[in-house]
């Protein structure tokens, strides 16, 4: 049997993943986040890597770069990482009728 992965293998695969799609380098999505240029490339990799792992204050600006919600590179379940990129997306009515909706199937 596959053991489950922990957070830490999710973060690294999301952070990658969201890295790429947003077409950033490593350096460019350092020194965005507000790391040292000079170190920027590098620390990314460590963090994509499982090298260094990134404090919470650290993933949050990494997650604001990325357009992302904090709550995406931890979730062990792919649906719902996919169906929080897909709520941003949706307008504030949307995001109402969507919420109600689950709110009344859940509710039975």
């Amino acid at each position: 049997m596959k053991p489950k992965p922990t957070y830490h293998d999710i973060f690294l695969r999301r952070l990658k993943q969201a890295r790429l799609a947003k077409g950033l380098s490593q350096k460019k999505f350092g020194i965005a986040a507000g790391i040292d240029e000079f170190v920027a490339s590098a620390r990314i990799n460590r963090y994509e890597k499982g090298v260094h792992e990134a404090g919470i204050k650290t993933v949050q600006q990494l997650a604001d770069v990325l357009e992302m919600p904090l709550a995406y590179f931890y979730t062990d379940d792919d649906m719902l990482a996919e169906l929080m990129l897909a709520f941003l997306t949706l307008s504030p009515e949307e995001k109402t009728e969507i919420l109600a909706l689950i709110k009344s199937r859940t509710e039975r």
